[in-house]
């Protein structure tokens, strides 16, 4: 029997092979360390990129932002450094956050991680949720994340997702429209990037 391993789990046997990724955008250069038993372990994965441009399009700058699922910290360090913000990196996968601790170090983020699963582990509240949320890990656990961000929002913060339409980004809108306003907007190669503001 062939056990699949999942970069929401963790598996202290695993074996380490390091890799650096090398990002731009809006004339920032990132370095991000890798490894196996990550989400996207060997590129930026695209439907986090998009979330990230949309973010930055929409030209908001939080004091605080907390990325759920934050793997190895693409997206919360990279708006971190240019949006100005302090970040607070999460996710339940041991691994994906010694190398986001790195990755804050590398690219001279104000931040910290959190070993968490979802909200677990989260205290207070951010003017910034953003998460590209782990859709293997199936839609209550997605769903889980998205309505849980609710409770960890500012009074005026806002939670931006990244979800694609083949993986029921629309019904997944439609059941967080009774606690959220959704925008979507940036639709990019199937990823619809997602704005929710509390109703």
């Amino acid at each position: 029997m062939i056990i699949l391993e999942h970069y929401f789990t963790n598996n202290q046997n695993l074996k380490s092979s390091m890799r650096t990724i090398k990002h731009t955008i809006d004339n920032f250069v990132f370095t991000f360390y890798s490894d196996l038993g990550v989400f996207s372990k060997n590129k930026i994965d695209y439907g986090s990129k998009s979330l990230v441009k949309a973010i930055i399009k929409d030209n908001i700058r939080p004091p605080n932002l907390l990325d759920v699922g934050c793997g190895y910290g693409f997206i919360g360090i990279t708006l971190g450094k240019i949006l100005s913000s302090k970040v607070t990196l999460s996710d339940i996968n041991e691994r994906a956050l010694k190398l986001a601790s790195k990755n804050i170090l590398e690219n001279n983020v104000d931040g910290k991680v959190i070993l968490s699963n979802a909200y677990e582990n989260i205290d207070g509240t951010y003017q910034m949720i953003v998460t590209n949320p782990p859709i293997r890990a199936g839609k209550k656990v997605v769903l889980e994340i998205l309505k849980g961000a609710h409770a960890h929002l500012d009074k005026d913060g806002v939670l931006y997702y990244v979800i694609r339409k083949d993986q029921g980004a629309k019904s997944i809108i439609k059941e967080l429209d009774e606690i959220y306003e959704n925008e979507i907007i940036a639709k990019d190669k199937g990823f619809y990037c997602i704005k929710a503001k509390s109703r």
